[in-house]
């Protein structure tokens, strides 16, 4: 439960009266919960649309299908961190059978994140020598990113904090890393592509990075935006974009989890690519119910690598 806003001292394990699933739900006993930013957001009452304390954290899960005995994996908006939930049946997806419940559960927000950005990038089914720049591509929506830009065929860059981290998303796909602790990610782009700049950006930095990741475009390029890690909103002078007839975009799974037609189109390739192995969510960390605060303070702090997966008893 969230009992107050603000840190991971918030959070307390308590007993509720369980809620009875709505018309078009499925009820489900929840054996793990995928974290995101969003939640850290949500502790801190920073999420838009957040209820008022106390209410139960979560909005991504693994676990079974109560009606059915199934094994899934699912998104809802609130109240996944839980021995049960309810969720919209359309926001349910079957796992892969020799999947972990740990691993279920880091799938849904990442992947289709992730699948989203190059939808509204327009480099779905169209990536003949695109560039794409992936912001935290260590973190759990940039390893899923990395993942489907390899499946794709683009030419992926990517900033971390450490080279350690950049090693290891090369193993999945990233070309080209940038350690921006040691290297300006500007200076780095223009050096790796002689000066042209890449069609896509995925950003979830804010503040000052909007503009920075706009001068990584070249002609036509986009900016994908899908969160503010750094708590900084982003101020873009639109005079910025005329030069190269580049663009800005917002992502934002919360409402486009409302549009069945896209999240049905989404998950068409996303379950052929995961037929075939082609897709497997990165776990930097697995953490027991008892532990929850200490994976949002892991995960506020930016120390992440991968997913931080809470296990659900």
């Amino acid at each position: 439960m969230i009992t107050r806003f603000g840190g991971p001292e918030g959070l307390e394990i308590q007993s509720v009266p369980e809620a009875v699933p709505a018309e078009g739900q499925a009820s489900i006993r929840v054996a793990a919960g995928g974290l995101n930013f969003a939640d850290v957001l949500t502790l801190q009452g920073g999420y838009p649309g957040v209820p008022k304390p106390p209410l139960i954290a979560g909005r991504e899960f693994s676990g079974i299908e109560e009606s059915s005995g199934k094994h899934v994996m699912g998104y809802t908006q609130w109240a996944a961190f839980a021995e049960r939930t309810n969720a919209r049946a359309e926001l349910l997806w079957p796992m892969p059978k020799d999947w972990s419940f740990e691993k279920g559960a880091a799938f849904p927000v990442n992947f289709f994140t992730a699948y989203l950005a190059y939808w509204k990038a327009g480099l779905v089914g169209k990536t003949t020598g695109a560039r794409v720049l992936i912001h935290a591509a260590a973190g759990g929506v940039g390893s899923a990113a990395v993942q489907i830009g390899k499946i794709l065929g683009v030419e992926i860059y990517g900033t971390s904090s450490s080279d350690d981290k950049l090693e290891k998303i090369k193993a999945l796909g990233l070309q080209h890393g940038i350690n921006y602790k040691q290297q300006d990610y500007e200076e780095a782009i223009k050096q790796l592509t002689n000066g042209e700049g890449v069609d896509a950006v995925f950003e979830m930095l804010g503040g000052e990075h909007t503009t920075r990741s706009i001068r990584c475009l070249r002609e036509f390029g986009r900016v994908i935006v899908y969160g503010s890690a750094t708590g900084q909103k982003g101020t873009v002078d639109p005079r910025i974009l005329y030069a190269r007839g580049t663009s800005v975009h917002g992502l934002w799974l919360t409402q486009l989890a409302n549009n069945r037609a896209v999240m049905e189109a989404a998950w068409k390739d996303l379950s052929e690519w995961l037929e075939v192995g082609h897709l497997d969510p990165v776990i930097g960390e697995i953490f027991p119910f008892a532990r929850a605060g200490e994976a949002y303070a892991r995960m506020q702090e930016g120390k992440n690598y991968g997913k931080l997966v809470i296990q659900i008893p």
